[in-house]
């Protein structure tokens, strides 16, 4: 069956059956990371989000080029158009350049995003590297008479633009209760209005990072890299561009007006959003100081942790919200996505170990026949990985059943109950196991032969041989196995 993927567009408030541009090819921009600091669990949500739709657009058999940029300039303190560049700061405390800075904190992103079983993106532009396209864009924009020179930097002029389109149409806002909440900013008087924001700026003395302009010797705007690699590596139209719910305003709403302002329309069509990771309500972010770096999770070095939590765990708890909602931190989340994530690579692990019959009994021929396209379903409906994870976990029920001989199940089921849960777990919401290979040969070594203890300790039971059965279970927990019986039957695993 043709799967039809509909997802929500932030532009149109709506959720929208996904027609890409020029299929089957897909174009995806994903706002990446500032490199100044250790990646935490808010740069996690949306390297995940995107690396799902990355995923599930592949499986869905679009040839997909995925762009997510490294702002490794231009990106000042709060956002503004004045201050002092975070990579900037960061070499001037550490004594080192802002290049050595951006280059540690990049690799160890990838490192991070690796232990999360995230991809690649196919294109990973660093600004720094594409001063001259932004430069180009800032060229375009003047020479179409929305944006001005003042003192050596240029600004986009907001008030003008607005004039003949919509400043404000991706995040809901217009341009007077923008000026009206505008927070008076230093160096407000080059402005012609204070709402105007910097394509490019002319460098202070200070200054470290700096590149030869038309206009000055200065650096970009930080809303003009994402504008300018996106054309450079998508077009000038093209699917998706996606990032977090905090980079609505103004960032994303100024590449529109940058996109718009330079060539005419719109170079989006679907805007995507991730919503936030709190704690205790509040955004988790570095400038909030309030959060806690995935090395901090994966090693449980925190004050507020109350244990180390592995990658897999992470990535579970990130996958069992929907995107666009808002997902709380607590040490409590944390250990039910660990139980979580247990559970469903238990039952991954069980289908190994389940023997098959002629026929399946016509619960389990049902329930087979329809889970594949369950989990499309919620995937199709704007990514609806937590209804995903709750169909894979009827599933480990049923195979808790069926290894416990409350079920049967005919190999064709079988197989394709395997190739399901393995597909939509690992191939699609990307979870994995964290268990070594030798662990891993250990148990499918060691597998049959605890089958038919188990076996034997079950007709123990059956015939109310307690001292057989509990000695049974006592000998193979004193070998390292742990036992546990469920009202499906013992399951059993290696313990670590």
């Amino acid at each position: 069956m043709e799967q039809k993927l509909i997802i929500y567009n932030t532009l149109s408030r709506r959720k929208e059956i996904f027609k890409p541009l020029h299929a089957p090819h897909v174009g995806m921009y994903v706002c990446g990371p500032t490199v100044y600091g250790d990646p935490h669990l808010g740069h996690a949500r949306p390297a995940i989000t995107f690396d799902v739709l990355f995923r599930y657009l592949k499986h869905l058999g679009y040839k997909v080029r995925y762009v997510r940029n490294i702002t490794d300039v231009g990106h000042l303190e709060h956002d503004a158009d004045e201050g002092e560049d975070k990579i900037e700061k960061k070499a001037r405390l550490e004594q080192v350049e802002p290049m050595e800075i951006a280059q540690y904190y990049t690799i160890r992103y990838h490192h991070a995003m690796e232990a999360l079983n995230v991809l690649p993106p196919s294109i990973e532009p660093h600004a720094t590297g594409h001063i001259i396209e932004q430069e180009e864009l800032t060229k375009e924009i003047l020479k179409n008479g929305y944006a001005y020179v003042s003192n050596g930097s240029v600004y986009f002029d907001v008030v003008k633009y607005d004039q003949k389109y919509h400043y404000g149409i991706l995040s809901g806002r217009n341009l007077k209760d923008i000026i009206n909440n505008s927070r008076e900013l230093n160096g407000v008087g080059e402005k012609k209005h204070q709402c105007d924001f910097a394509l490019w700026k002319k460098a202070q003395p200070e200054h470290i990072m700096r590149w030869p302009s038309p206009w000055s010797v200065g650096y970009p705007g930080w809303h003009c890299e994402c504008t300018a690699m996106g054309r450079k590596y998508l077009g000038n139209h093209f699917d998706i561009h996606g990032g977090g719910m905090d980079l609505v305003f103004p960032h994303h709403e100024c590449e529109i007006a940058q996109a718009v302002a330079s060539q005419g329309d719109q170079m989006v069509h679907y805007w995507m959003h991730n919503n936030m990771i709190t704690i205790n309500g509040q955004k988790m972010g570095k400038s909030l100081g309030n959060f806690i770096t995935l090395e901090q999770f994966f090693t449980g070095k925190h004050p507020t942790l109350d244990q180390a939590y592995s990658p897999m765990t992470i990535r579970f708890f990130i996958l069992s919200a929907h995107y666009r909602s808002t997902v709380d931190f607590s040490n409590e989340a944390l250990k039910s996505a660990e139980k979580g994530y247990k559970r469903l690579m238990d039952g991954i692990n069980d289908l190994k170990r389940i023997q098959v019959d002629k026929t399946s009994d016509e619960a389990t021929a049902k329930f087979v026949s329809e889970l594949r396209q369950k989990c499309y379903d919620a995937m199709n409906d704007d990514l609806q990985t937590p209804t995903v994870i709750s169909n894979l976990f009827e599933a480990c029920h049923l195979i808790n059943t069926i290894v416990g001989h409350k079920a049967k199940i005919s190999a064709a089921d079988l197989k394709e109950l395997s190739d399901t849960m393995n597909l939509f777990t690992s191939d699609i919401l990307g979870l994995k196991s964290e268990e070594g290979a030798d662990s891993s040969e250990r148990e499918k070594s060691f597998g049959k032969v605890v089958d038919m203890v188990l076996d034997l300790r079950a007709k123990a039971k059956e015939a109310k041989d307690w001292t057989t059965s509990d000695r049974i279970r006592n000998e193979l927990q004193k070998d390292g196995f742990e036992i546990q019986d469920t009202q499906d039957g013992a399951t059993w695993k290696l313990d670590k």
